[in-house]
């Protein structure tokens, strides 16, 4: 048998005739080589310890300067790294146990140790120790990445009772580890939808019961303890022992608030015109869609007016481009005036409007709707002490007799807004079958929108300007 490399041992005893059975012991061992130091007290081991370091403390514990559990935390505390292996009669051995608990490795009776079992708990306790030392290295680690990683981390027991937080989760819960320990996860870690405000079910009691990984659904919110509230993100798992029996939970989690926000701005600047904040094309398709499948449910009807404005060009030639987009942003306000909340105002570019009414009680309600709007834009407008009047034409169809999809509707009502310019302005006319444009004239008029989306003028003094419109019907706005 190898020998095990040479290991330092202070032994603590007080008695002569224990002392030299301990060195006998250890001088017959074939397969332990120690080197031994002996010591009578406590005190006089402590200042050994202070100037020289060993590997195992061979402690009585029945000095008379230090019995009992005294020994063991007096020695630990001038040698925090060194193995403890106790000497105890059979009275003490409750004592013994209890001072393992405490962080002794080991302890032998007297009257009941042989050589061999002296050398084997010498080498145990040393090994055990090491395996202490190295769990605690790997606990450190684990909770330095714990603490310094940017995700908030919360354990629980099977209990469901919170074992565990880093300092992410107790600045994102508001619950220090301290108040937080042992409470139920619910009472810490209240998380509801954001639509809806329903509590979400606890996900580590899921993730426990279930035995398999999971996390939270969209939407979710994170209530604070002071009440604020974060959406969060995130992923949820088992804890299981060596045997694979589940133990407890662990979820991950992080603040997403910015990415969400972001992410709604993206999405409204996308869905919406940057001038006036209104619903662009894309947008108004969707909710048209959305009308006709209401009106089809509920054998309704919806209606699209077409708005274009008359003379907007010799506003922004006039006046420049930055006192038409303020005369635009003023339109759209009025527009929105006019309708009620469920009904949408779109603008799909240049001096082109749209506005959708839904559940319409019938075609009346529609011209209505048309002369409130054609009076708000014909109200003098007051633009950065400009006044400036400027009307509009609105060609209306409803919805199912002028078609009974999105772009049928806004086409046929784009179609009935050029008979009511051909009119002769501040008009409206409803669509009809037999209202067709010719290719010839629609080119013209695509090739007029286009210069009108595209234009760009510089400001000018202060002026009052009244445009009316003297221009053939088919002219280009």
């Amino acid at each position: 048998m190898d020998k095990i490399p040479t290991k330092t041992v202070l032994l603590i005893e007080s008695d002569p005739a224990e002392t030299r059975r301990i060195h006998e012991m250890l001088g017959d061992s074939i397969a332990c080589d120690f080197e031994s130091t002996h010591v009578e007290s406590l005190r006089s081991a402590e200042r050994y310890l202070a100037a020289r370091s060993v590997d195992i403390v061979l402690v009585d514990l029945g000095l008379s300067d230090s019995p009992g559990l005294e020994a063991v935390r007096r020695v630990r505390s001038a040698a925090p790294q060194v193995s403890i292996v106790l000497l105890c009669t059979a009275a003490e051995e409750e004592t013994a146990v209890r001072a393992v608990q405490e962080g002794a490795q080991d302890y032998l009776i007297k009257g009941q140790i042989e050589s061999r079992e002296l050398c084997r708990a010498l080498v145990n306790s040393a090994a055990r120790k090491a395996i202490e030392e190295d769990l605690l290295m790997e606990k450190e680690r684990a909770q330095v990445t714990l603490d310094s990683i940017g995700d908030a981390v919360i354990c629980t027991d099977t209990s469901g009772n919170i074992t565990f937080l880093n300092p992410v989760a107790e600045q994102m819960t508001g619950w220090s580890l301290k108040d937080a320990a042992g409470r139920a996860m619910a009472e810490t870690f209240r998380i509801v939808d954001a639509i809806t405000r329903k509590t979400i079910m606890d996900p580590m009691a899921k993730a426990t019961s279930l035995n398999r990984p999971g996390e939270l659904p969209l939407n979710s919110v994170l209530i604070r303890r002071d009440g604020y509230e974060v959406f969060i993100e995130d992923s949820v798992a088992p804890i299981r022992d060596r045997e694979g029996q589940v133990t407890g939970a662990v979820i991950v989690f992080r603040d997403v608030t910015a990415t969400r926000t972001l992410e709604e701005r993206l999405t409204h600047s996308a869905e919406h015109d940057y001038l006036t904040g209104l619903p662009n094309r894309m947008l108004l398709n969707d909710r048209v869609g959305q009308a006709i499948a209401l009106a089809r449910r509920n054998a309704g009807r919806a209606a699209v007016l077409f708005v274009d404005l008359d003379g907007f060009k010799k506003v922004n030639d006039s006046l420049g481009h930055l006192v038409g987009d303020k005369f635009l942003q003023s339109v759209a306000l009025r527009l929105l005036a006019c309708v009620r909340a469920p009904d949408t105002v779109s603008r799909l570019g240049g001096d082109e409007f749209v506005v959708l009414i839904q559940e319409l009680q019938n075609p009346e309600d529609a011209a209505s709707t048309a002369k409130r709007l054609l009076k708000a834009v014909g109200d003098v407008h007051m633009i950065d002490r400009h006044e400036i009047r400027v009307t509009a034409s609105i060609g209306v169809s409803v919805y199912p007799s002028d078609g009974e999809d999105a772009e049928s509707l806004i086409k046929n009502s784009d179609t009935a807004m050029y008979y009511a310019k051909k009119k002769g302005r501040q008009n409206y006319e409803f669509f009809r079958p037999g209202m067709v444009i010719e290719p010839a004239e629609r080119q013209s008029i695509e090739a007029a929108r286009a210069g009108r989306q595209a234009s760009r003028g510089f400001s000018v003094g202060t002026k009052i300007f009244s445009f009316k419109r003297k221009e053939r019907p088919h002219e280009a706005d």
